[in-house]
């Protein structure tokens, strides 16, 4: 694939002052949260079969060697090369067989033992010759070329040694990393406690998905969407999910109450100037502390991050998409930092447009974009609808990631390069 240079020194352009105005770039929003938001400290041991999902707290070390002994790496026969003399081909008897989980008897002089893979190597053997490639008789076995020493064995400790530090602290727990866990021996883990979360959507005009609404009235997105994000996560505990109460005094009650119960407490809606946006006065009236309030960012702008005493806090616009978006660059980020998940998220990458890109230029975009293949050159392809509007999820299912058009980019045509963040 073509090697391709990134589309800007860093950022996505939007840290232009004639573009930003009173908004901050992303890069900035998210070194604010990087600053803030220290991991929990608490922690707890888990068996390592309940552990998916969850943060190291700790490093996990082999508790023995890896491999613990000399074994076959497949089904053959082993030997001591030294007692081959002269050319072949030559004769051995075969004295023993070892299956895997069995001691192996020893070897001596100009014997074979028939052994399997895993299984260990007899003593006075130093290599296994395949099972393919010798002539077996009743009791004897005849090989024509000289094995090597160290042929087909994998050695003890040739891939970690005892004490050697397996995975770090701040790993996320996949399958891979338990798998590396289980080869270390680890049965139990310490691991970060699981993150205490609180949802609270605001809005008078939402109503229950299917529920009957009024002509002023729309269905509630962010609460279902949010709610799915939240719960996949096994290192986030989803201790509450409301819809906020109509009046002013009753949401000021009700993001206190949240917040003392939380670690995160996550809000839509109510964080832009009208006079109807009540969260941020309400975080303001308990001692808050706004660390940003308005990124360049389109969808998206009014994003705003800050703390009521210990409780961190991330509000998300109302509108979904706007929700969407942002719970990703910033919710995922401030996530990882307070689980204290070192883990990279999903890498960046470069790709080309389908199509041409409208834009005007003034804040950096993310686009959701679908990946449809790749060109001559075998860079990847994506396309993308003409416009992003906030409030539009009908076609979100069938994207694959999020298209990054810097802020100081105007129109672009087909073929332009761009920076694709994937969803996994």
């Amino acid at each position: 694939m073509t090697a391709l240079e990134p589309l800007a020194p860093s950022g996505c352009g939007c840290d232009r002052r004639d573009t930003a105005g009173k908004l901050i770039p992303i890069d900035t929003a998210l070194s604010l949260i990087a600053d803030r938001a220290q991991p929990v400290a608490e922690t707890e041991t888990l068996y390592l079969q309940d552990a998916r999902g969850r943060i190291l707290a700790a490093p996990v070390v082999a508790q023995a060697a890896i491999p613990p002994f000399d074994s076959a790496a497949m089904d053959g026969y082993a030997l001591a090369t030294s007692a081959l003399s002269g050319p072949g081909p030559w004769t051995l008897p075969v004295v023993a067989r070892g299956p895997a989980g069995q001691p192996a008897a020893a070897l001596s002089g100009l014997q074979a033992s028939r052994i399997f893979t895993g299984a260990p190597l007899p003593a006075g053997a130093d290599a296994v010759i395949m099972q393919e490639e010798v002539r077996r008789h009743a009791h004897s076995i005849r090989i024509a070329q000289r094995p090597i020493p160290g042929q087909n064995i994998r050695h003890a400790a040739s891939e970690m040694p005892r004490g050697a530090v397996m995975l770090h602290e701040g790993s996320r727990l996949g399958p891979r990393e338990i798998a590396a866990c289980a080869s270390a021996g680890a049965s139990h883990l310490l691991l970060r406690r699981r993150l205490r979360v609180s949802l609270l959507v605001t809005g008078d005009e939402l109503r229950q998905t299917g529920a009957p609404r009024d002509a002023a009235q729309i269905w509630d997105v962010n609460t279902p969407m949010l709610r799915t994000l939240l719960a996949a996560r096994p290192e986030v505990d989803l201790i509450a999910v409301e819809t906020g109460l109509d009046s002013r005094d009753g949401l000021f009650l009700q993001i206190a109450e949240l917040a003392g119960a939380s670690d995160l407490l996550i809000t839509t809606g109510g964080i832009s100037v009208g006079e109807e946006d009540h969260v941020k006065p309400a975080i303001l009236a308990r001692g808050g502390r706004i660390a940003f309030s308005g990124v360049a960012i389109k969808p998206g702008k009014p994003v705003t991050y800050g703390q009521i005493g210990s409780t961190h806090w991330l509000g998300l616009p109302g509108n979904p998409l706007s929700a969407f978006v942002t719970w990703h660059l910033f919710g995922q980020a401030l996530l990882h930092r307070l689980t204290g998940n070192h883990s990279a998220g999903p890498a960046r990458r470069h790709v080309v447009t389908a199509d041409p890109v409208r834009h005007k230029p003034g804040r950096c975009e993310y686009r959701p974009a679908r990946c449809i293949g790749f060109d001559p050159q075998g860079r990847e392809v994506v396309t993308f609808a003409a416009e992003t509007h906030s409030a539009r999820v009908g076609a979100l299912h069938a994207a694959d990631g999020l298209m990054l058009i810097p802020a100081d980019a105007a129109d672009l045509p087909p073929g332009a390069l761009a920076e694709f963040l994937p969803f996994c």
